[in-house]
Order: structure tokens, then sequence, then C-alpha cells
């Protein structure tokens, strides 16, 4: 399907790590698609957190989440991950995965065509 599907969240304490993963199979090949992570919480708008480019080589992140966050993908399993380490509270929101038509890399939530309907995290102080 075209339409990314997240897993991976859940409940985790301060300092700890999660995996979360996005599946986008279906529709124009996923190997052409620039991949996206957002995040959003009750009240605020939703904010960029990572993004990568259809071959893996070009990444971006929030300044918010440098050092601590990494977006990798396995084109042969259709799959973007988010490895998020050394988790803090305020990291607690709603993931959603975002797909692109385009492969290069983007941070607004604009350049991209499909959406998740998003994991939640919840990072216990």
């Amino acid at each position: 399907q075209v339409q990314p599907v997240e897993s991976g969240g859940g409940l985790v304490q301060t300092g700890g790590s999660l995996r979360l993963s996005c599946v986008a199979s279906g529709g124009n090949t996923f190997s052409n698609s620039g991949m996206g992570w957002f995040r959003q919480v009750p009240g605020k708008e939703r904010e960029f957190v990572a993004t990568i480019s259809w071959s893996g080589g070009s990444t971006a992140y929030a300044d918010s989440v440098k050092g601590r966050f990494s977006i990798s993908r396995d084109n042969a399993k259709s799959t973007v991950y988010l490895h998020m380490n050394s988790l803090k509270p305020e990291d607690t929101a709603v993931y959603s995965c975002a797909r692109r038509r385009w492969g290069g890399i983007a941070t607004s939530e604009r350049e991209y065509d499909w959406w998740g309907q998003g994991t939640q995290v919840t990072v216990s102080s």
C-alpha cells in the first residue's frame, strides 16, 4: 500500500531507546521515494524530525534530535526506520512517517504526499 504504516512506539524511560519502523510498499517503487518522520503533540503544530533520500545517501535532522536520533532505510523491505536514543520527556509525541513522490530529502510537510496514522511515543521522567 502507498500509505505508510508505522510501528514500534511505546512507553520508555528517560535515557532509553526505541526504534520506529515504517512500511510503505505499493504505488511507485519505494526505492524512488524520499521519506520523512514528523511528530506532533496535542495542541501544537506537527514538527519535522528526520528525512532520508531514496538511496539513503542524504539525511537531515531537526536540531532538537541531532546526535540522538538516526534515520535509515531498507529498500528491499520497503521500510524506513527511526532509531531514537537518549530519549527525553520532551520527545513524547505521536510520530508519523511520510512518503514523497520524489527521491530527495525534504523538511517541510508540504513536500510529502502520503502519511501514516502515527505511533505514540511516551517518555517518562
